[in-house]
């Protein structure tokens, strides 16, 4: 039997005999992370953009700005709407068609992971309270998926609102009418980088970085959300929680990871 045609019928036992080696089939250590890469301002007709790499994932990130009425209750907050969607051409798994249940969690926690990390102070986007306000509408796409999409999403999505500038507006609150400076902007404050890191358990081995193969293998899959060195969010799904000692290396690897992206976006930024 060919070594493809085991993996295939066996791939349980194709990644232990790998991982009891403590090596995984694409040469990585058990807990070491894929290459990243970040690339600004992909998006001409975005108010703000990136694209991000991990290994073979690959999610783009377009933001739009647009004028909005802010919530009767929140009348000094402006909106931050990501939406996840999963291109066909990212996976033989998906289909074109309405978002589906795995897009709308994604979404959901991307929006909870910039809000628990106070990424975004809402009420920078306030124009006038209870009158008018910006919304942030994030569109982001899978474009290849291998695993660890919502680790790519959220660091595109952060570096993105790092691009965005927004006109000066003046509203006059008898009239209701705006009017638009096109040639002062002001870049968005974003106040932290949230940087999430995923993790797996498959045969009782903790992987890091998954691929979707062993995202499809995994008992029990957890993802670390770091933001200024200290979590701010965390999820876990399947098998047995997490012991301590796990959990810790866990969150170590995720800070690292979180110091080097925020290094990337840093240097970018400079340029």
């Amino acid at each position: 039997m060919d070594l493809k045609t085991f993996k295939l019928l066996h791939p349980v036992k194709y990644y232990k005999d790998y991982l009891d080696s403590n090596i995984r089939p694409d040469g990585r250590e058990l807990e070491e992370l894929r290459p990243l890469a970040i690339s600004f301002g992909v998006i001409k007709s975005a108010d703000g953009s990136a694209i991000v790499k991990i290994g073979n994932t690959t999610v783009v990130c377009g933001i739009k700005a647009e004028l909005a009425a802010p919530k009767a209750l929140e009348p000094q907050q402006g909106f931050l709407v990501p939406n996840v969607e999963f291109s066909p051409v990212c996976s033989p798994s998906y289909r074109p068609g309405p978002p589906s249940d795995e897009a709308q969690v994604y979404s959901r926690s991307l929006a909870d992971a910039i809000s628990n990390a106070h990424c975004i102070d809402l009420r920078d986007l306030c124009i006038s309270p209870g009158k008018l306000v910006w919304a942030l509408y994030c569109d982001l796409v899978c474009l290849d998926h291998d695993g660890c999409v919502f680790d790519a999403a959220i660091i595109a999505l952060v570096a993105a609102l790092h691009t965005v500038k927004l006109p000066t507006i003046q509203y006059n609150t008898d009239t209701e009418e705006t009017e638009t400076d096109s040639v002062k902007y002001s870049p968005l404050s974003v106040h932290c980088v949230p940087v999430t890191t995923s993790f797996v358990m498959i045969t009782d081995r903790l992987i890091a970085d998954p691929t979707t193969e062993e995202e499809k293998l995994a008992s029990t899959t957890l993802t670390v959300t770091v933001s200024d060195g200290k979590m701010s969010f965390v999820n876990q799904s399947g098998g047995d929680p997490f012991d301590s000692a796990t959990l810790k290396r866990c969150t170590e690897s995720a800070i690292k990871r979180e110091r080097s992206v925020k290094r990337m976006i840093q240097s970018m930024m400079n340029k």
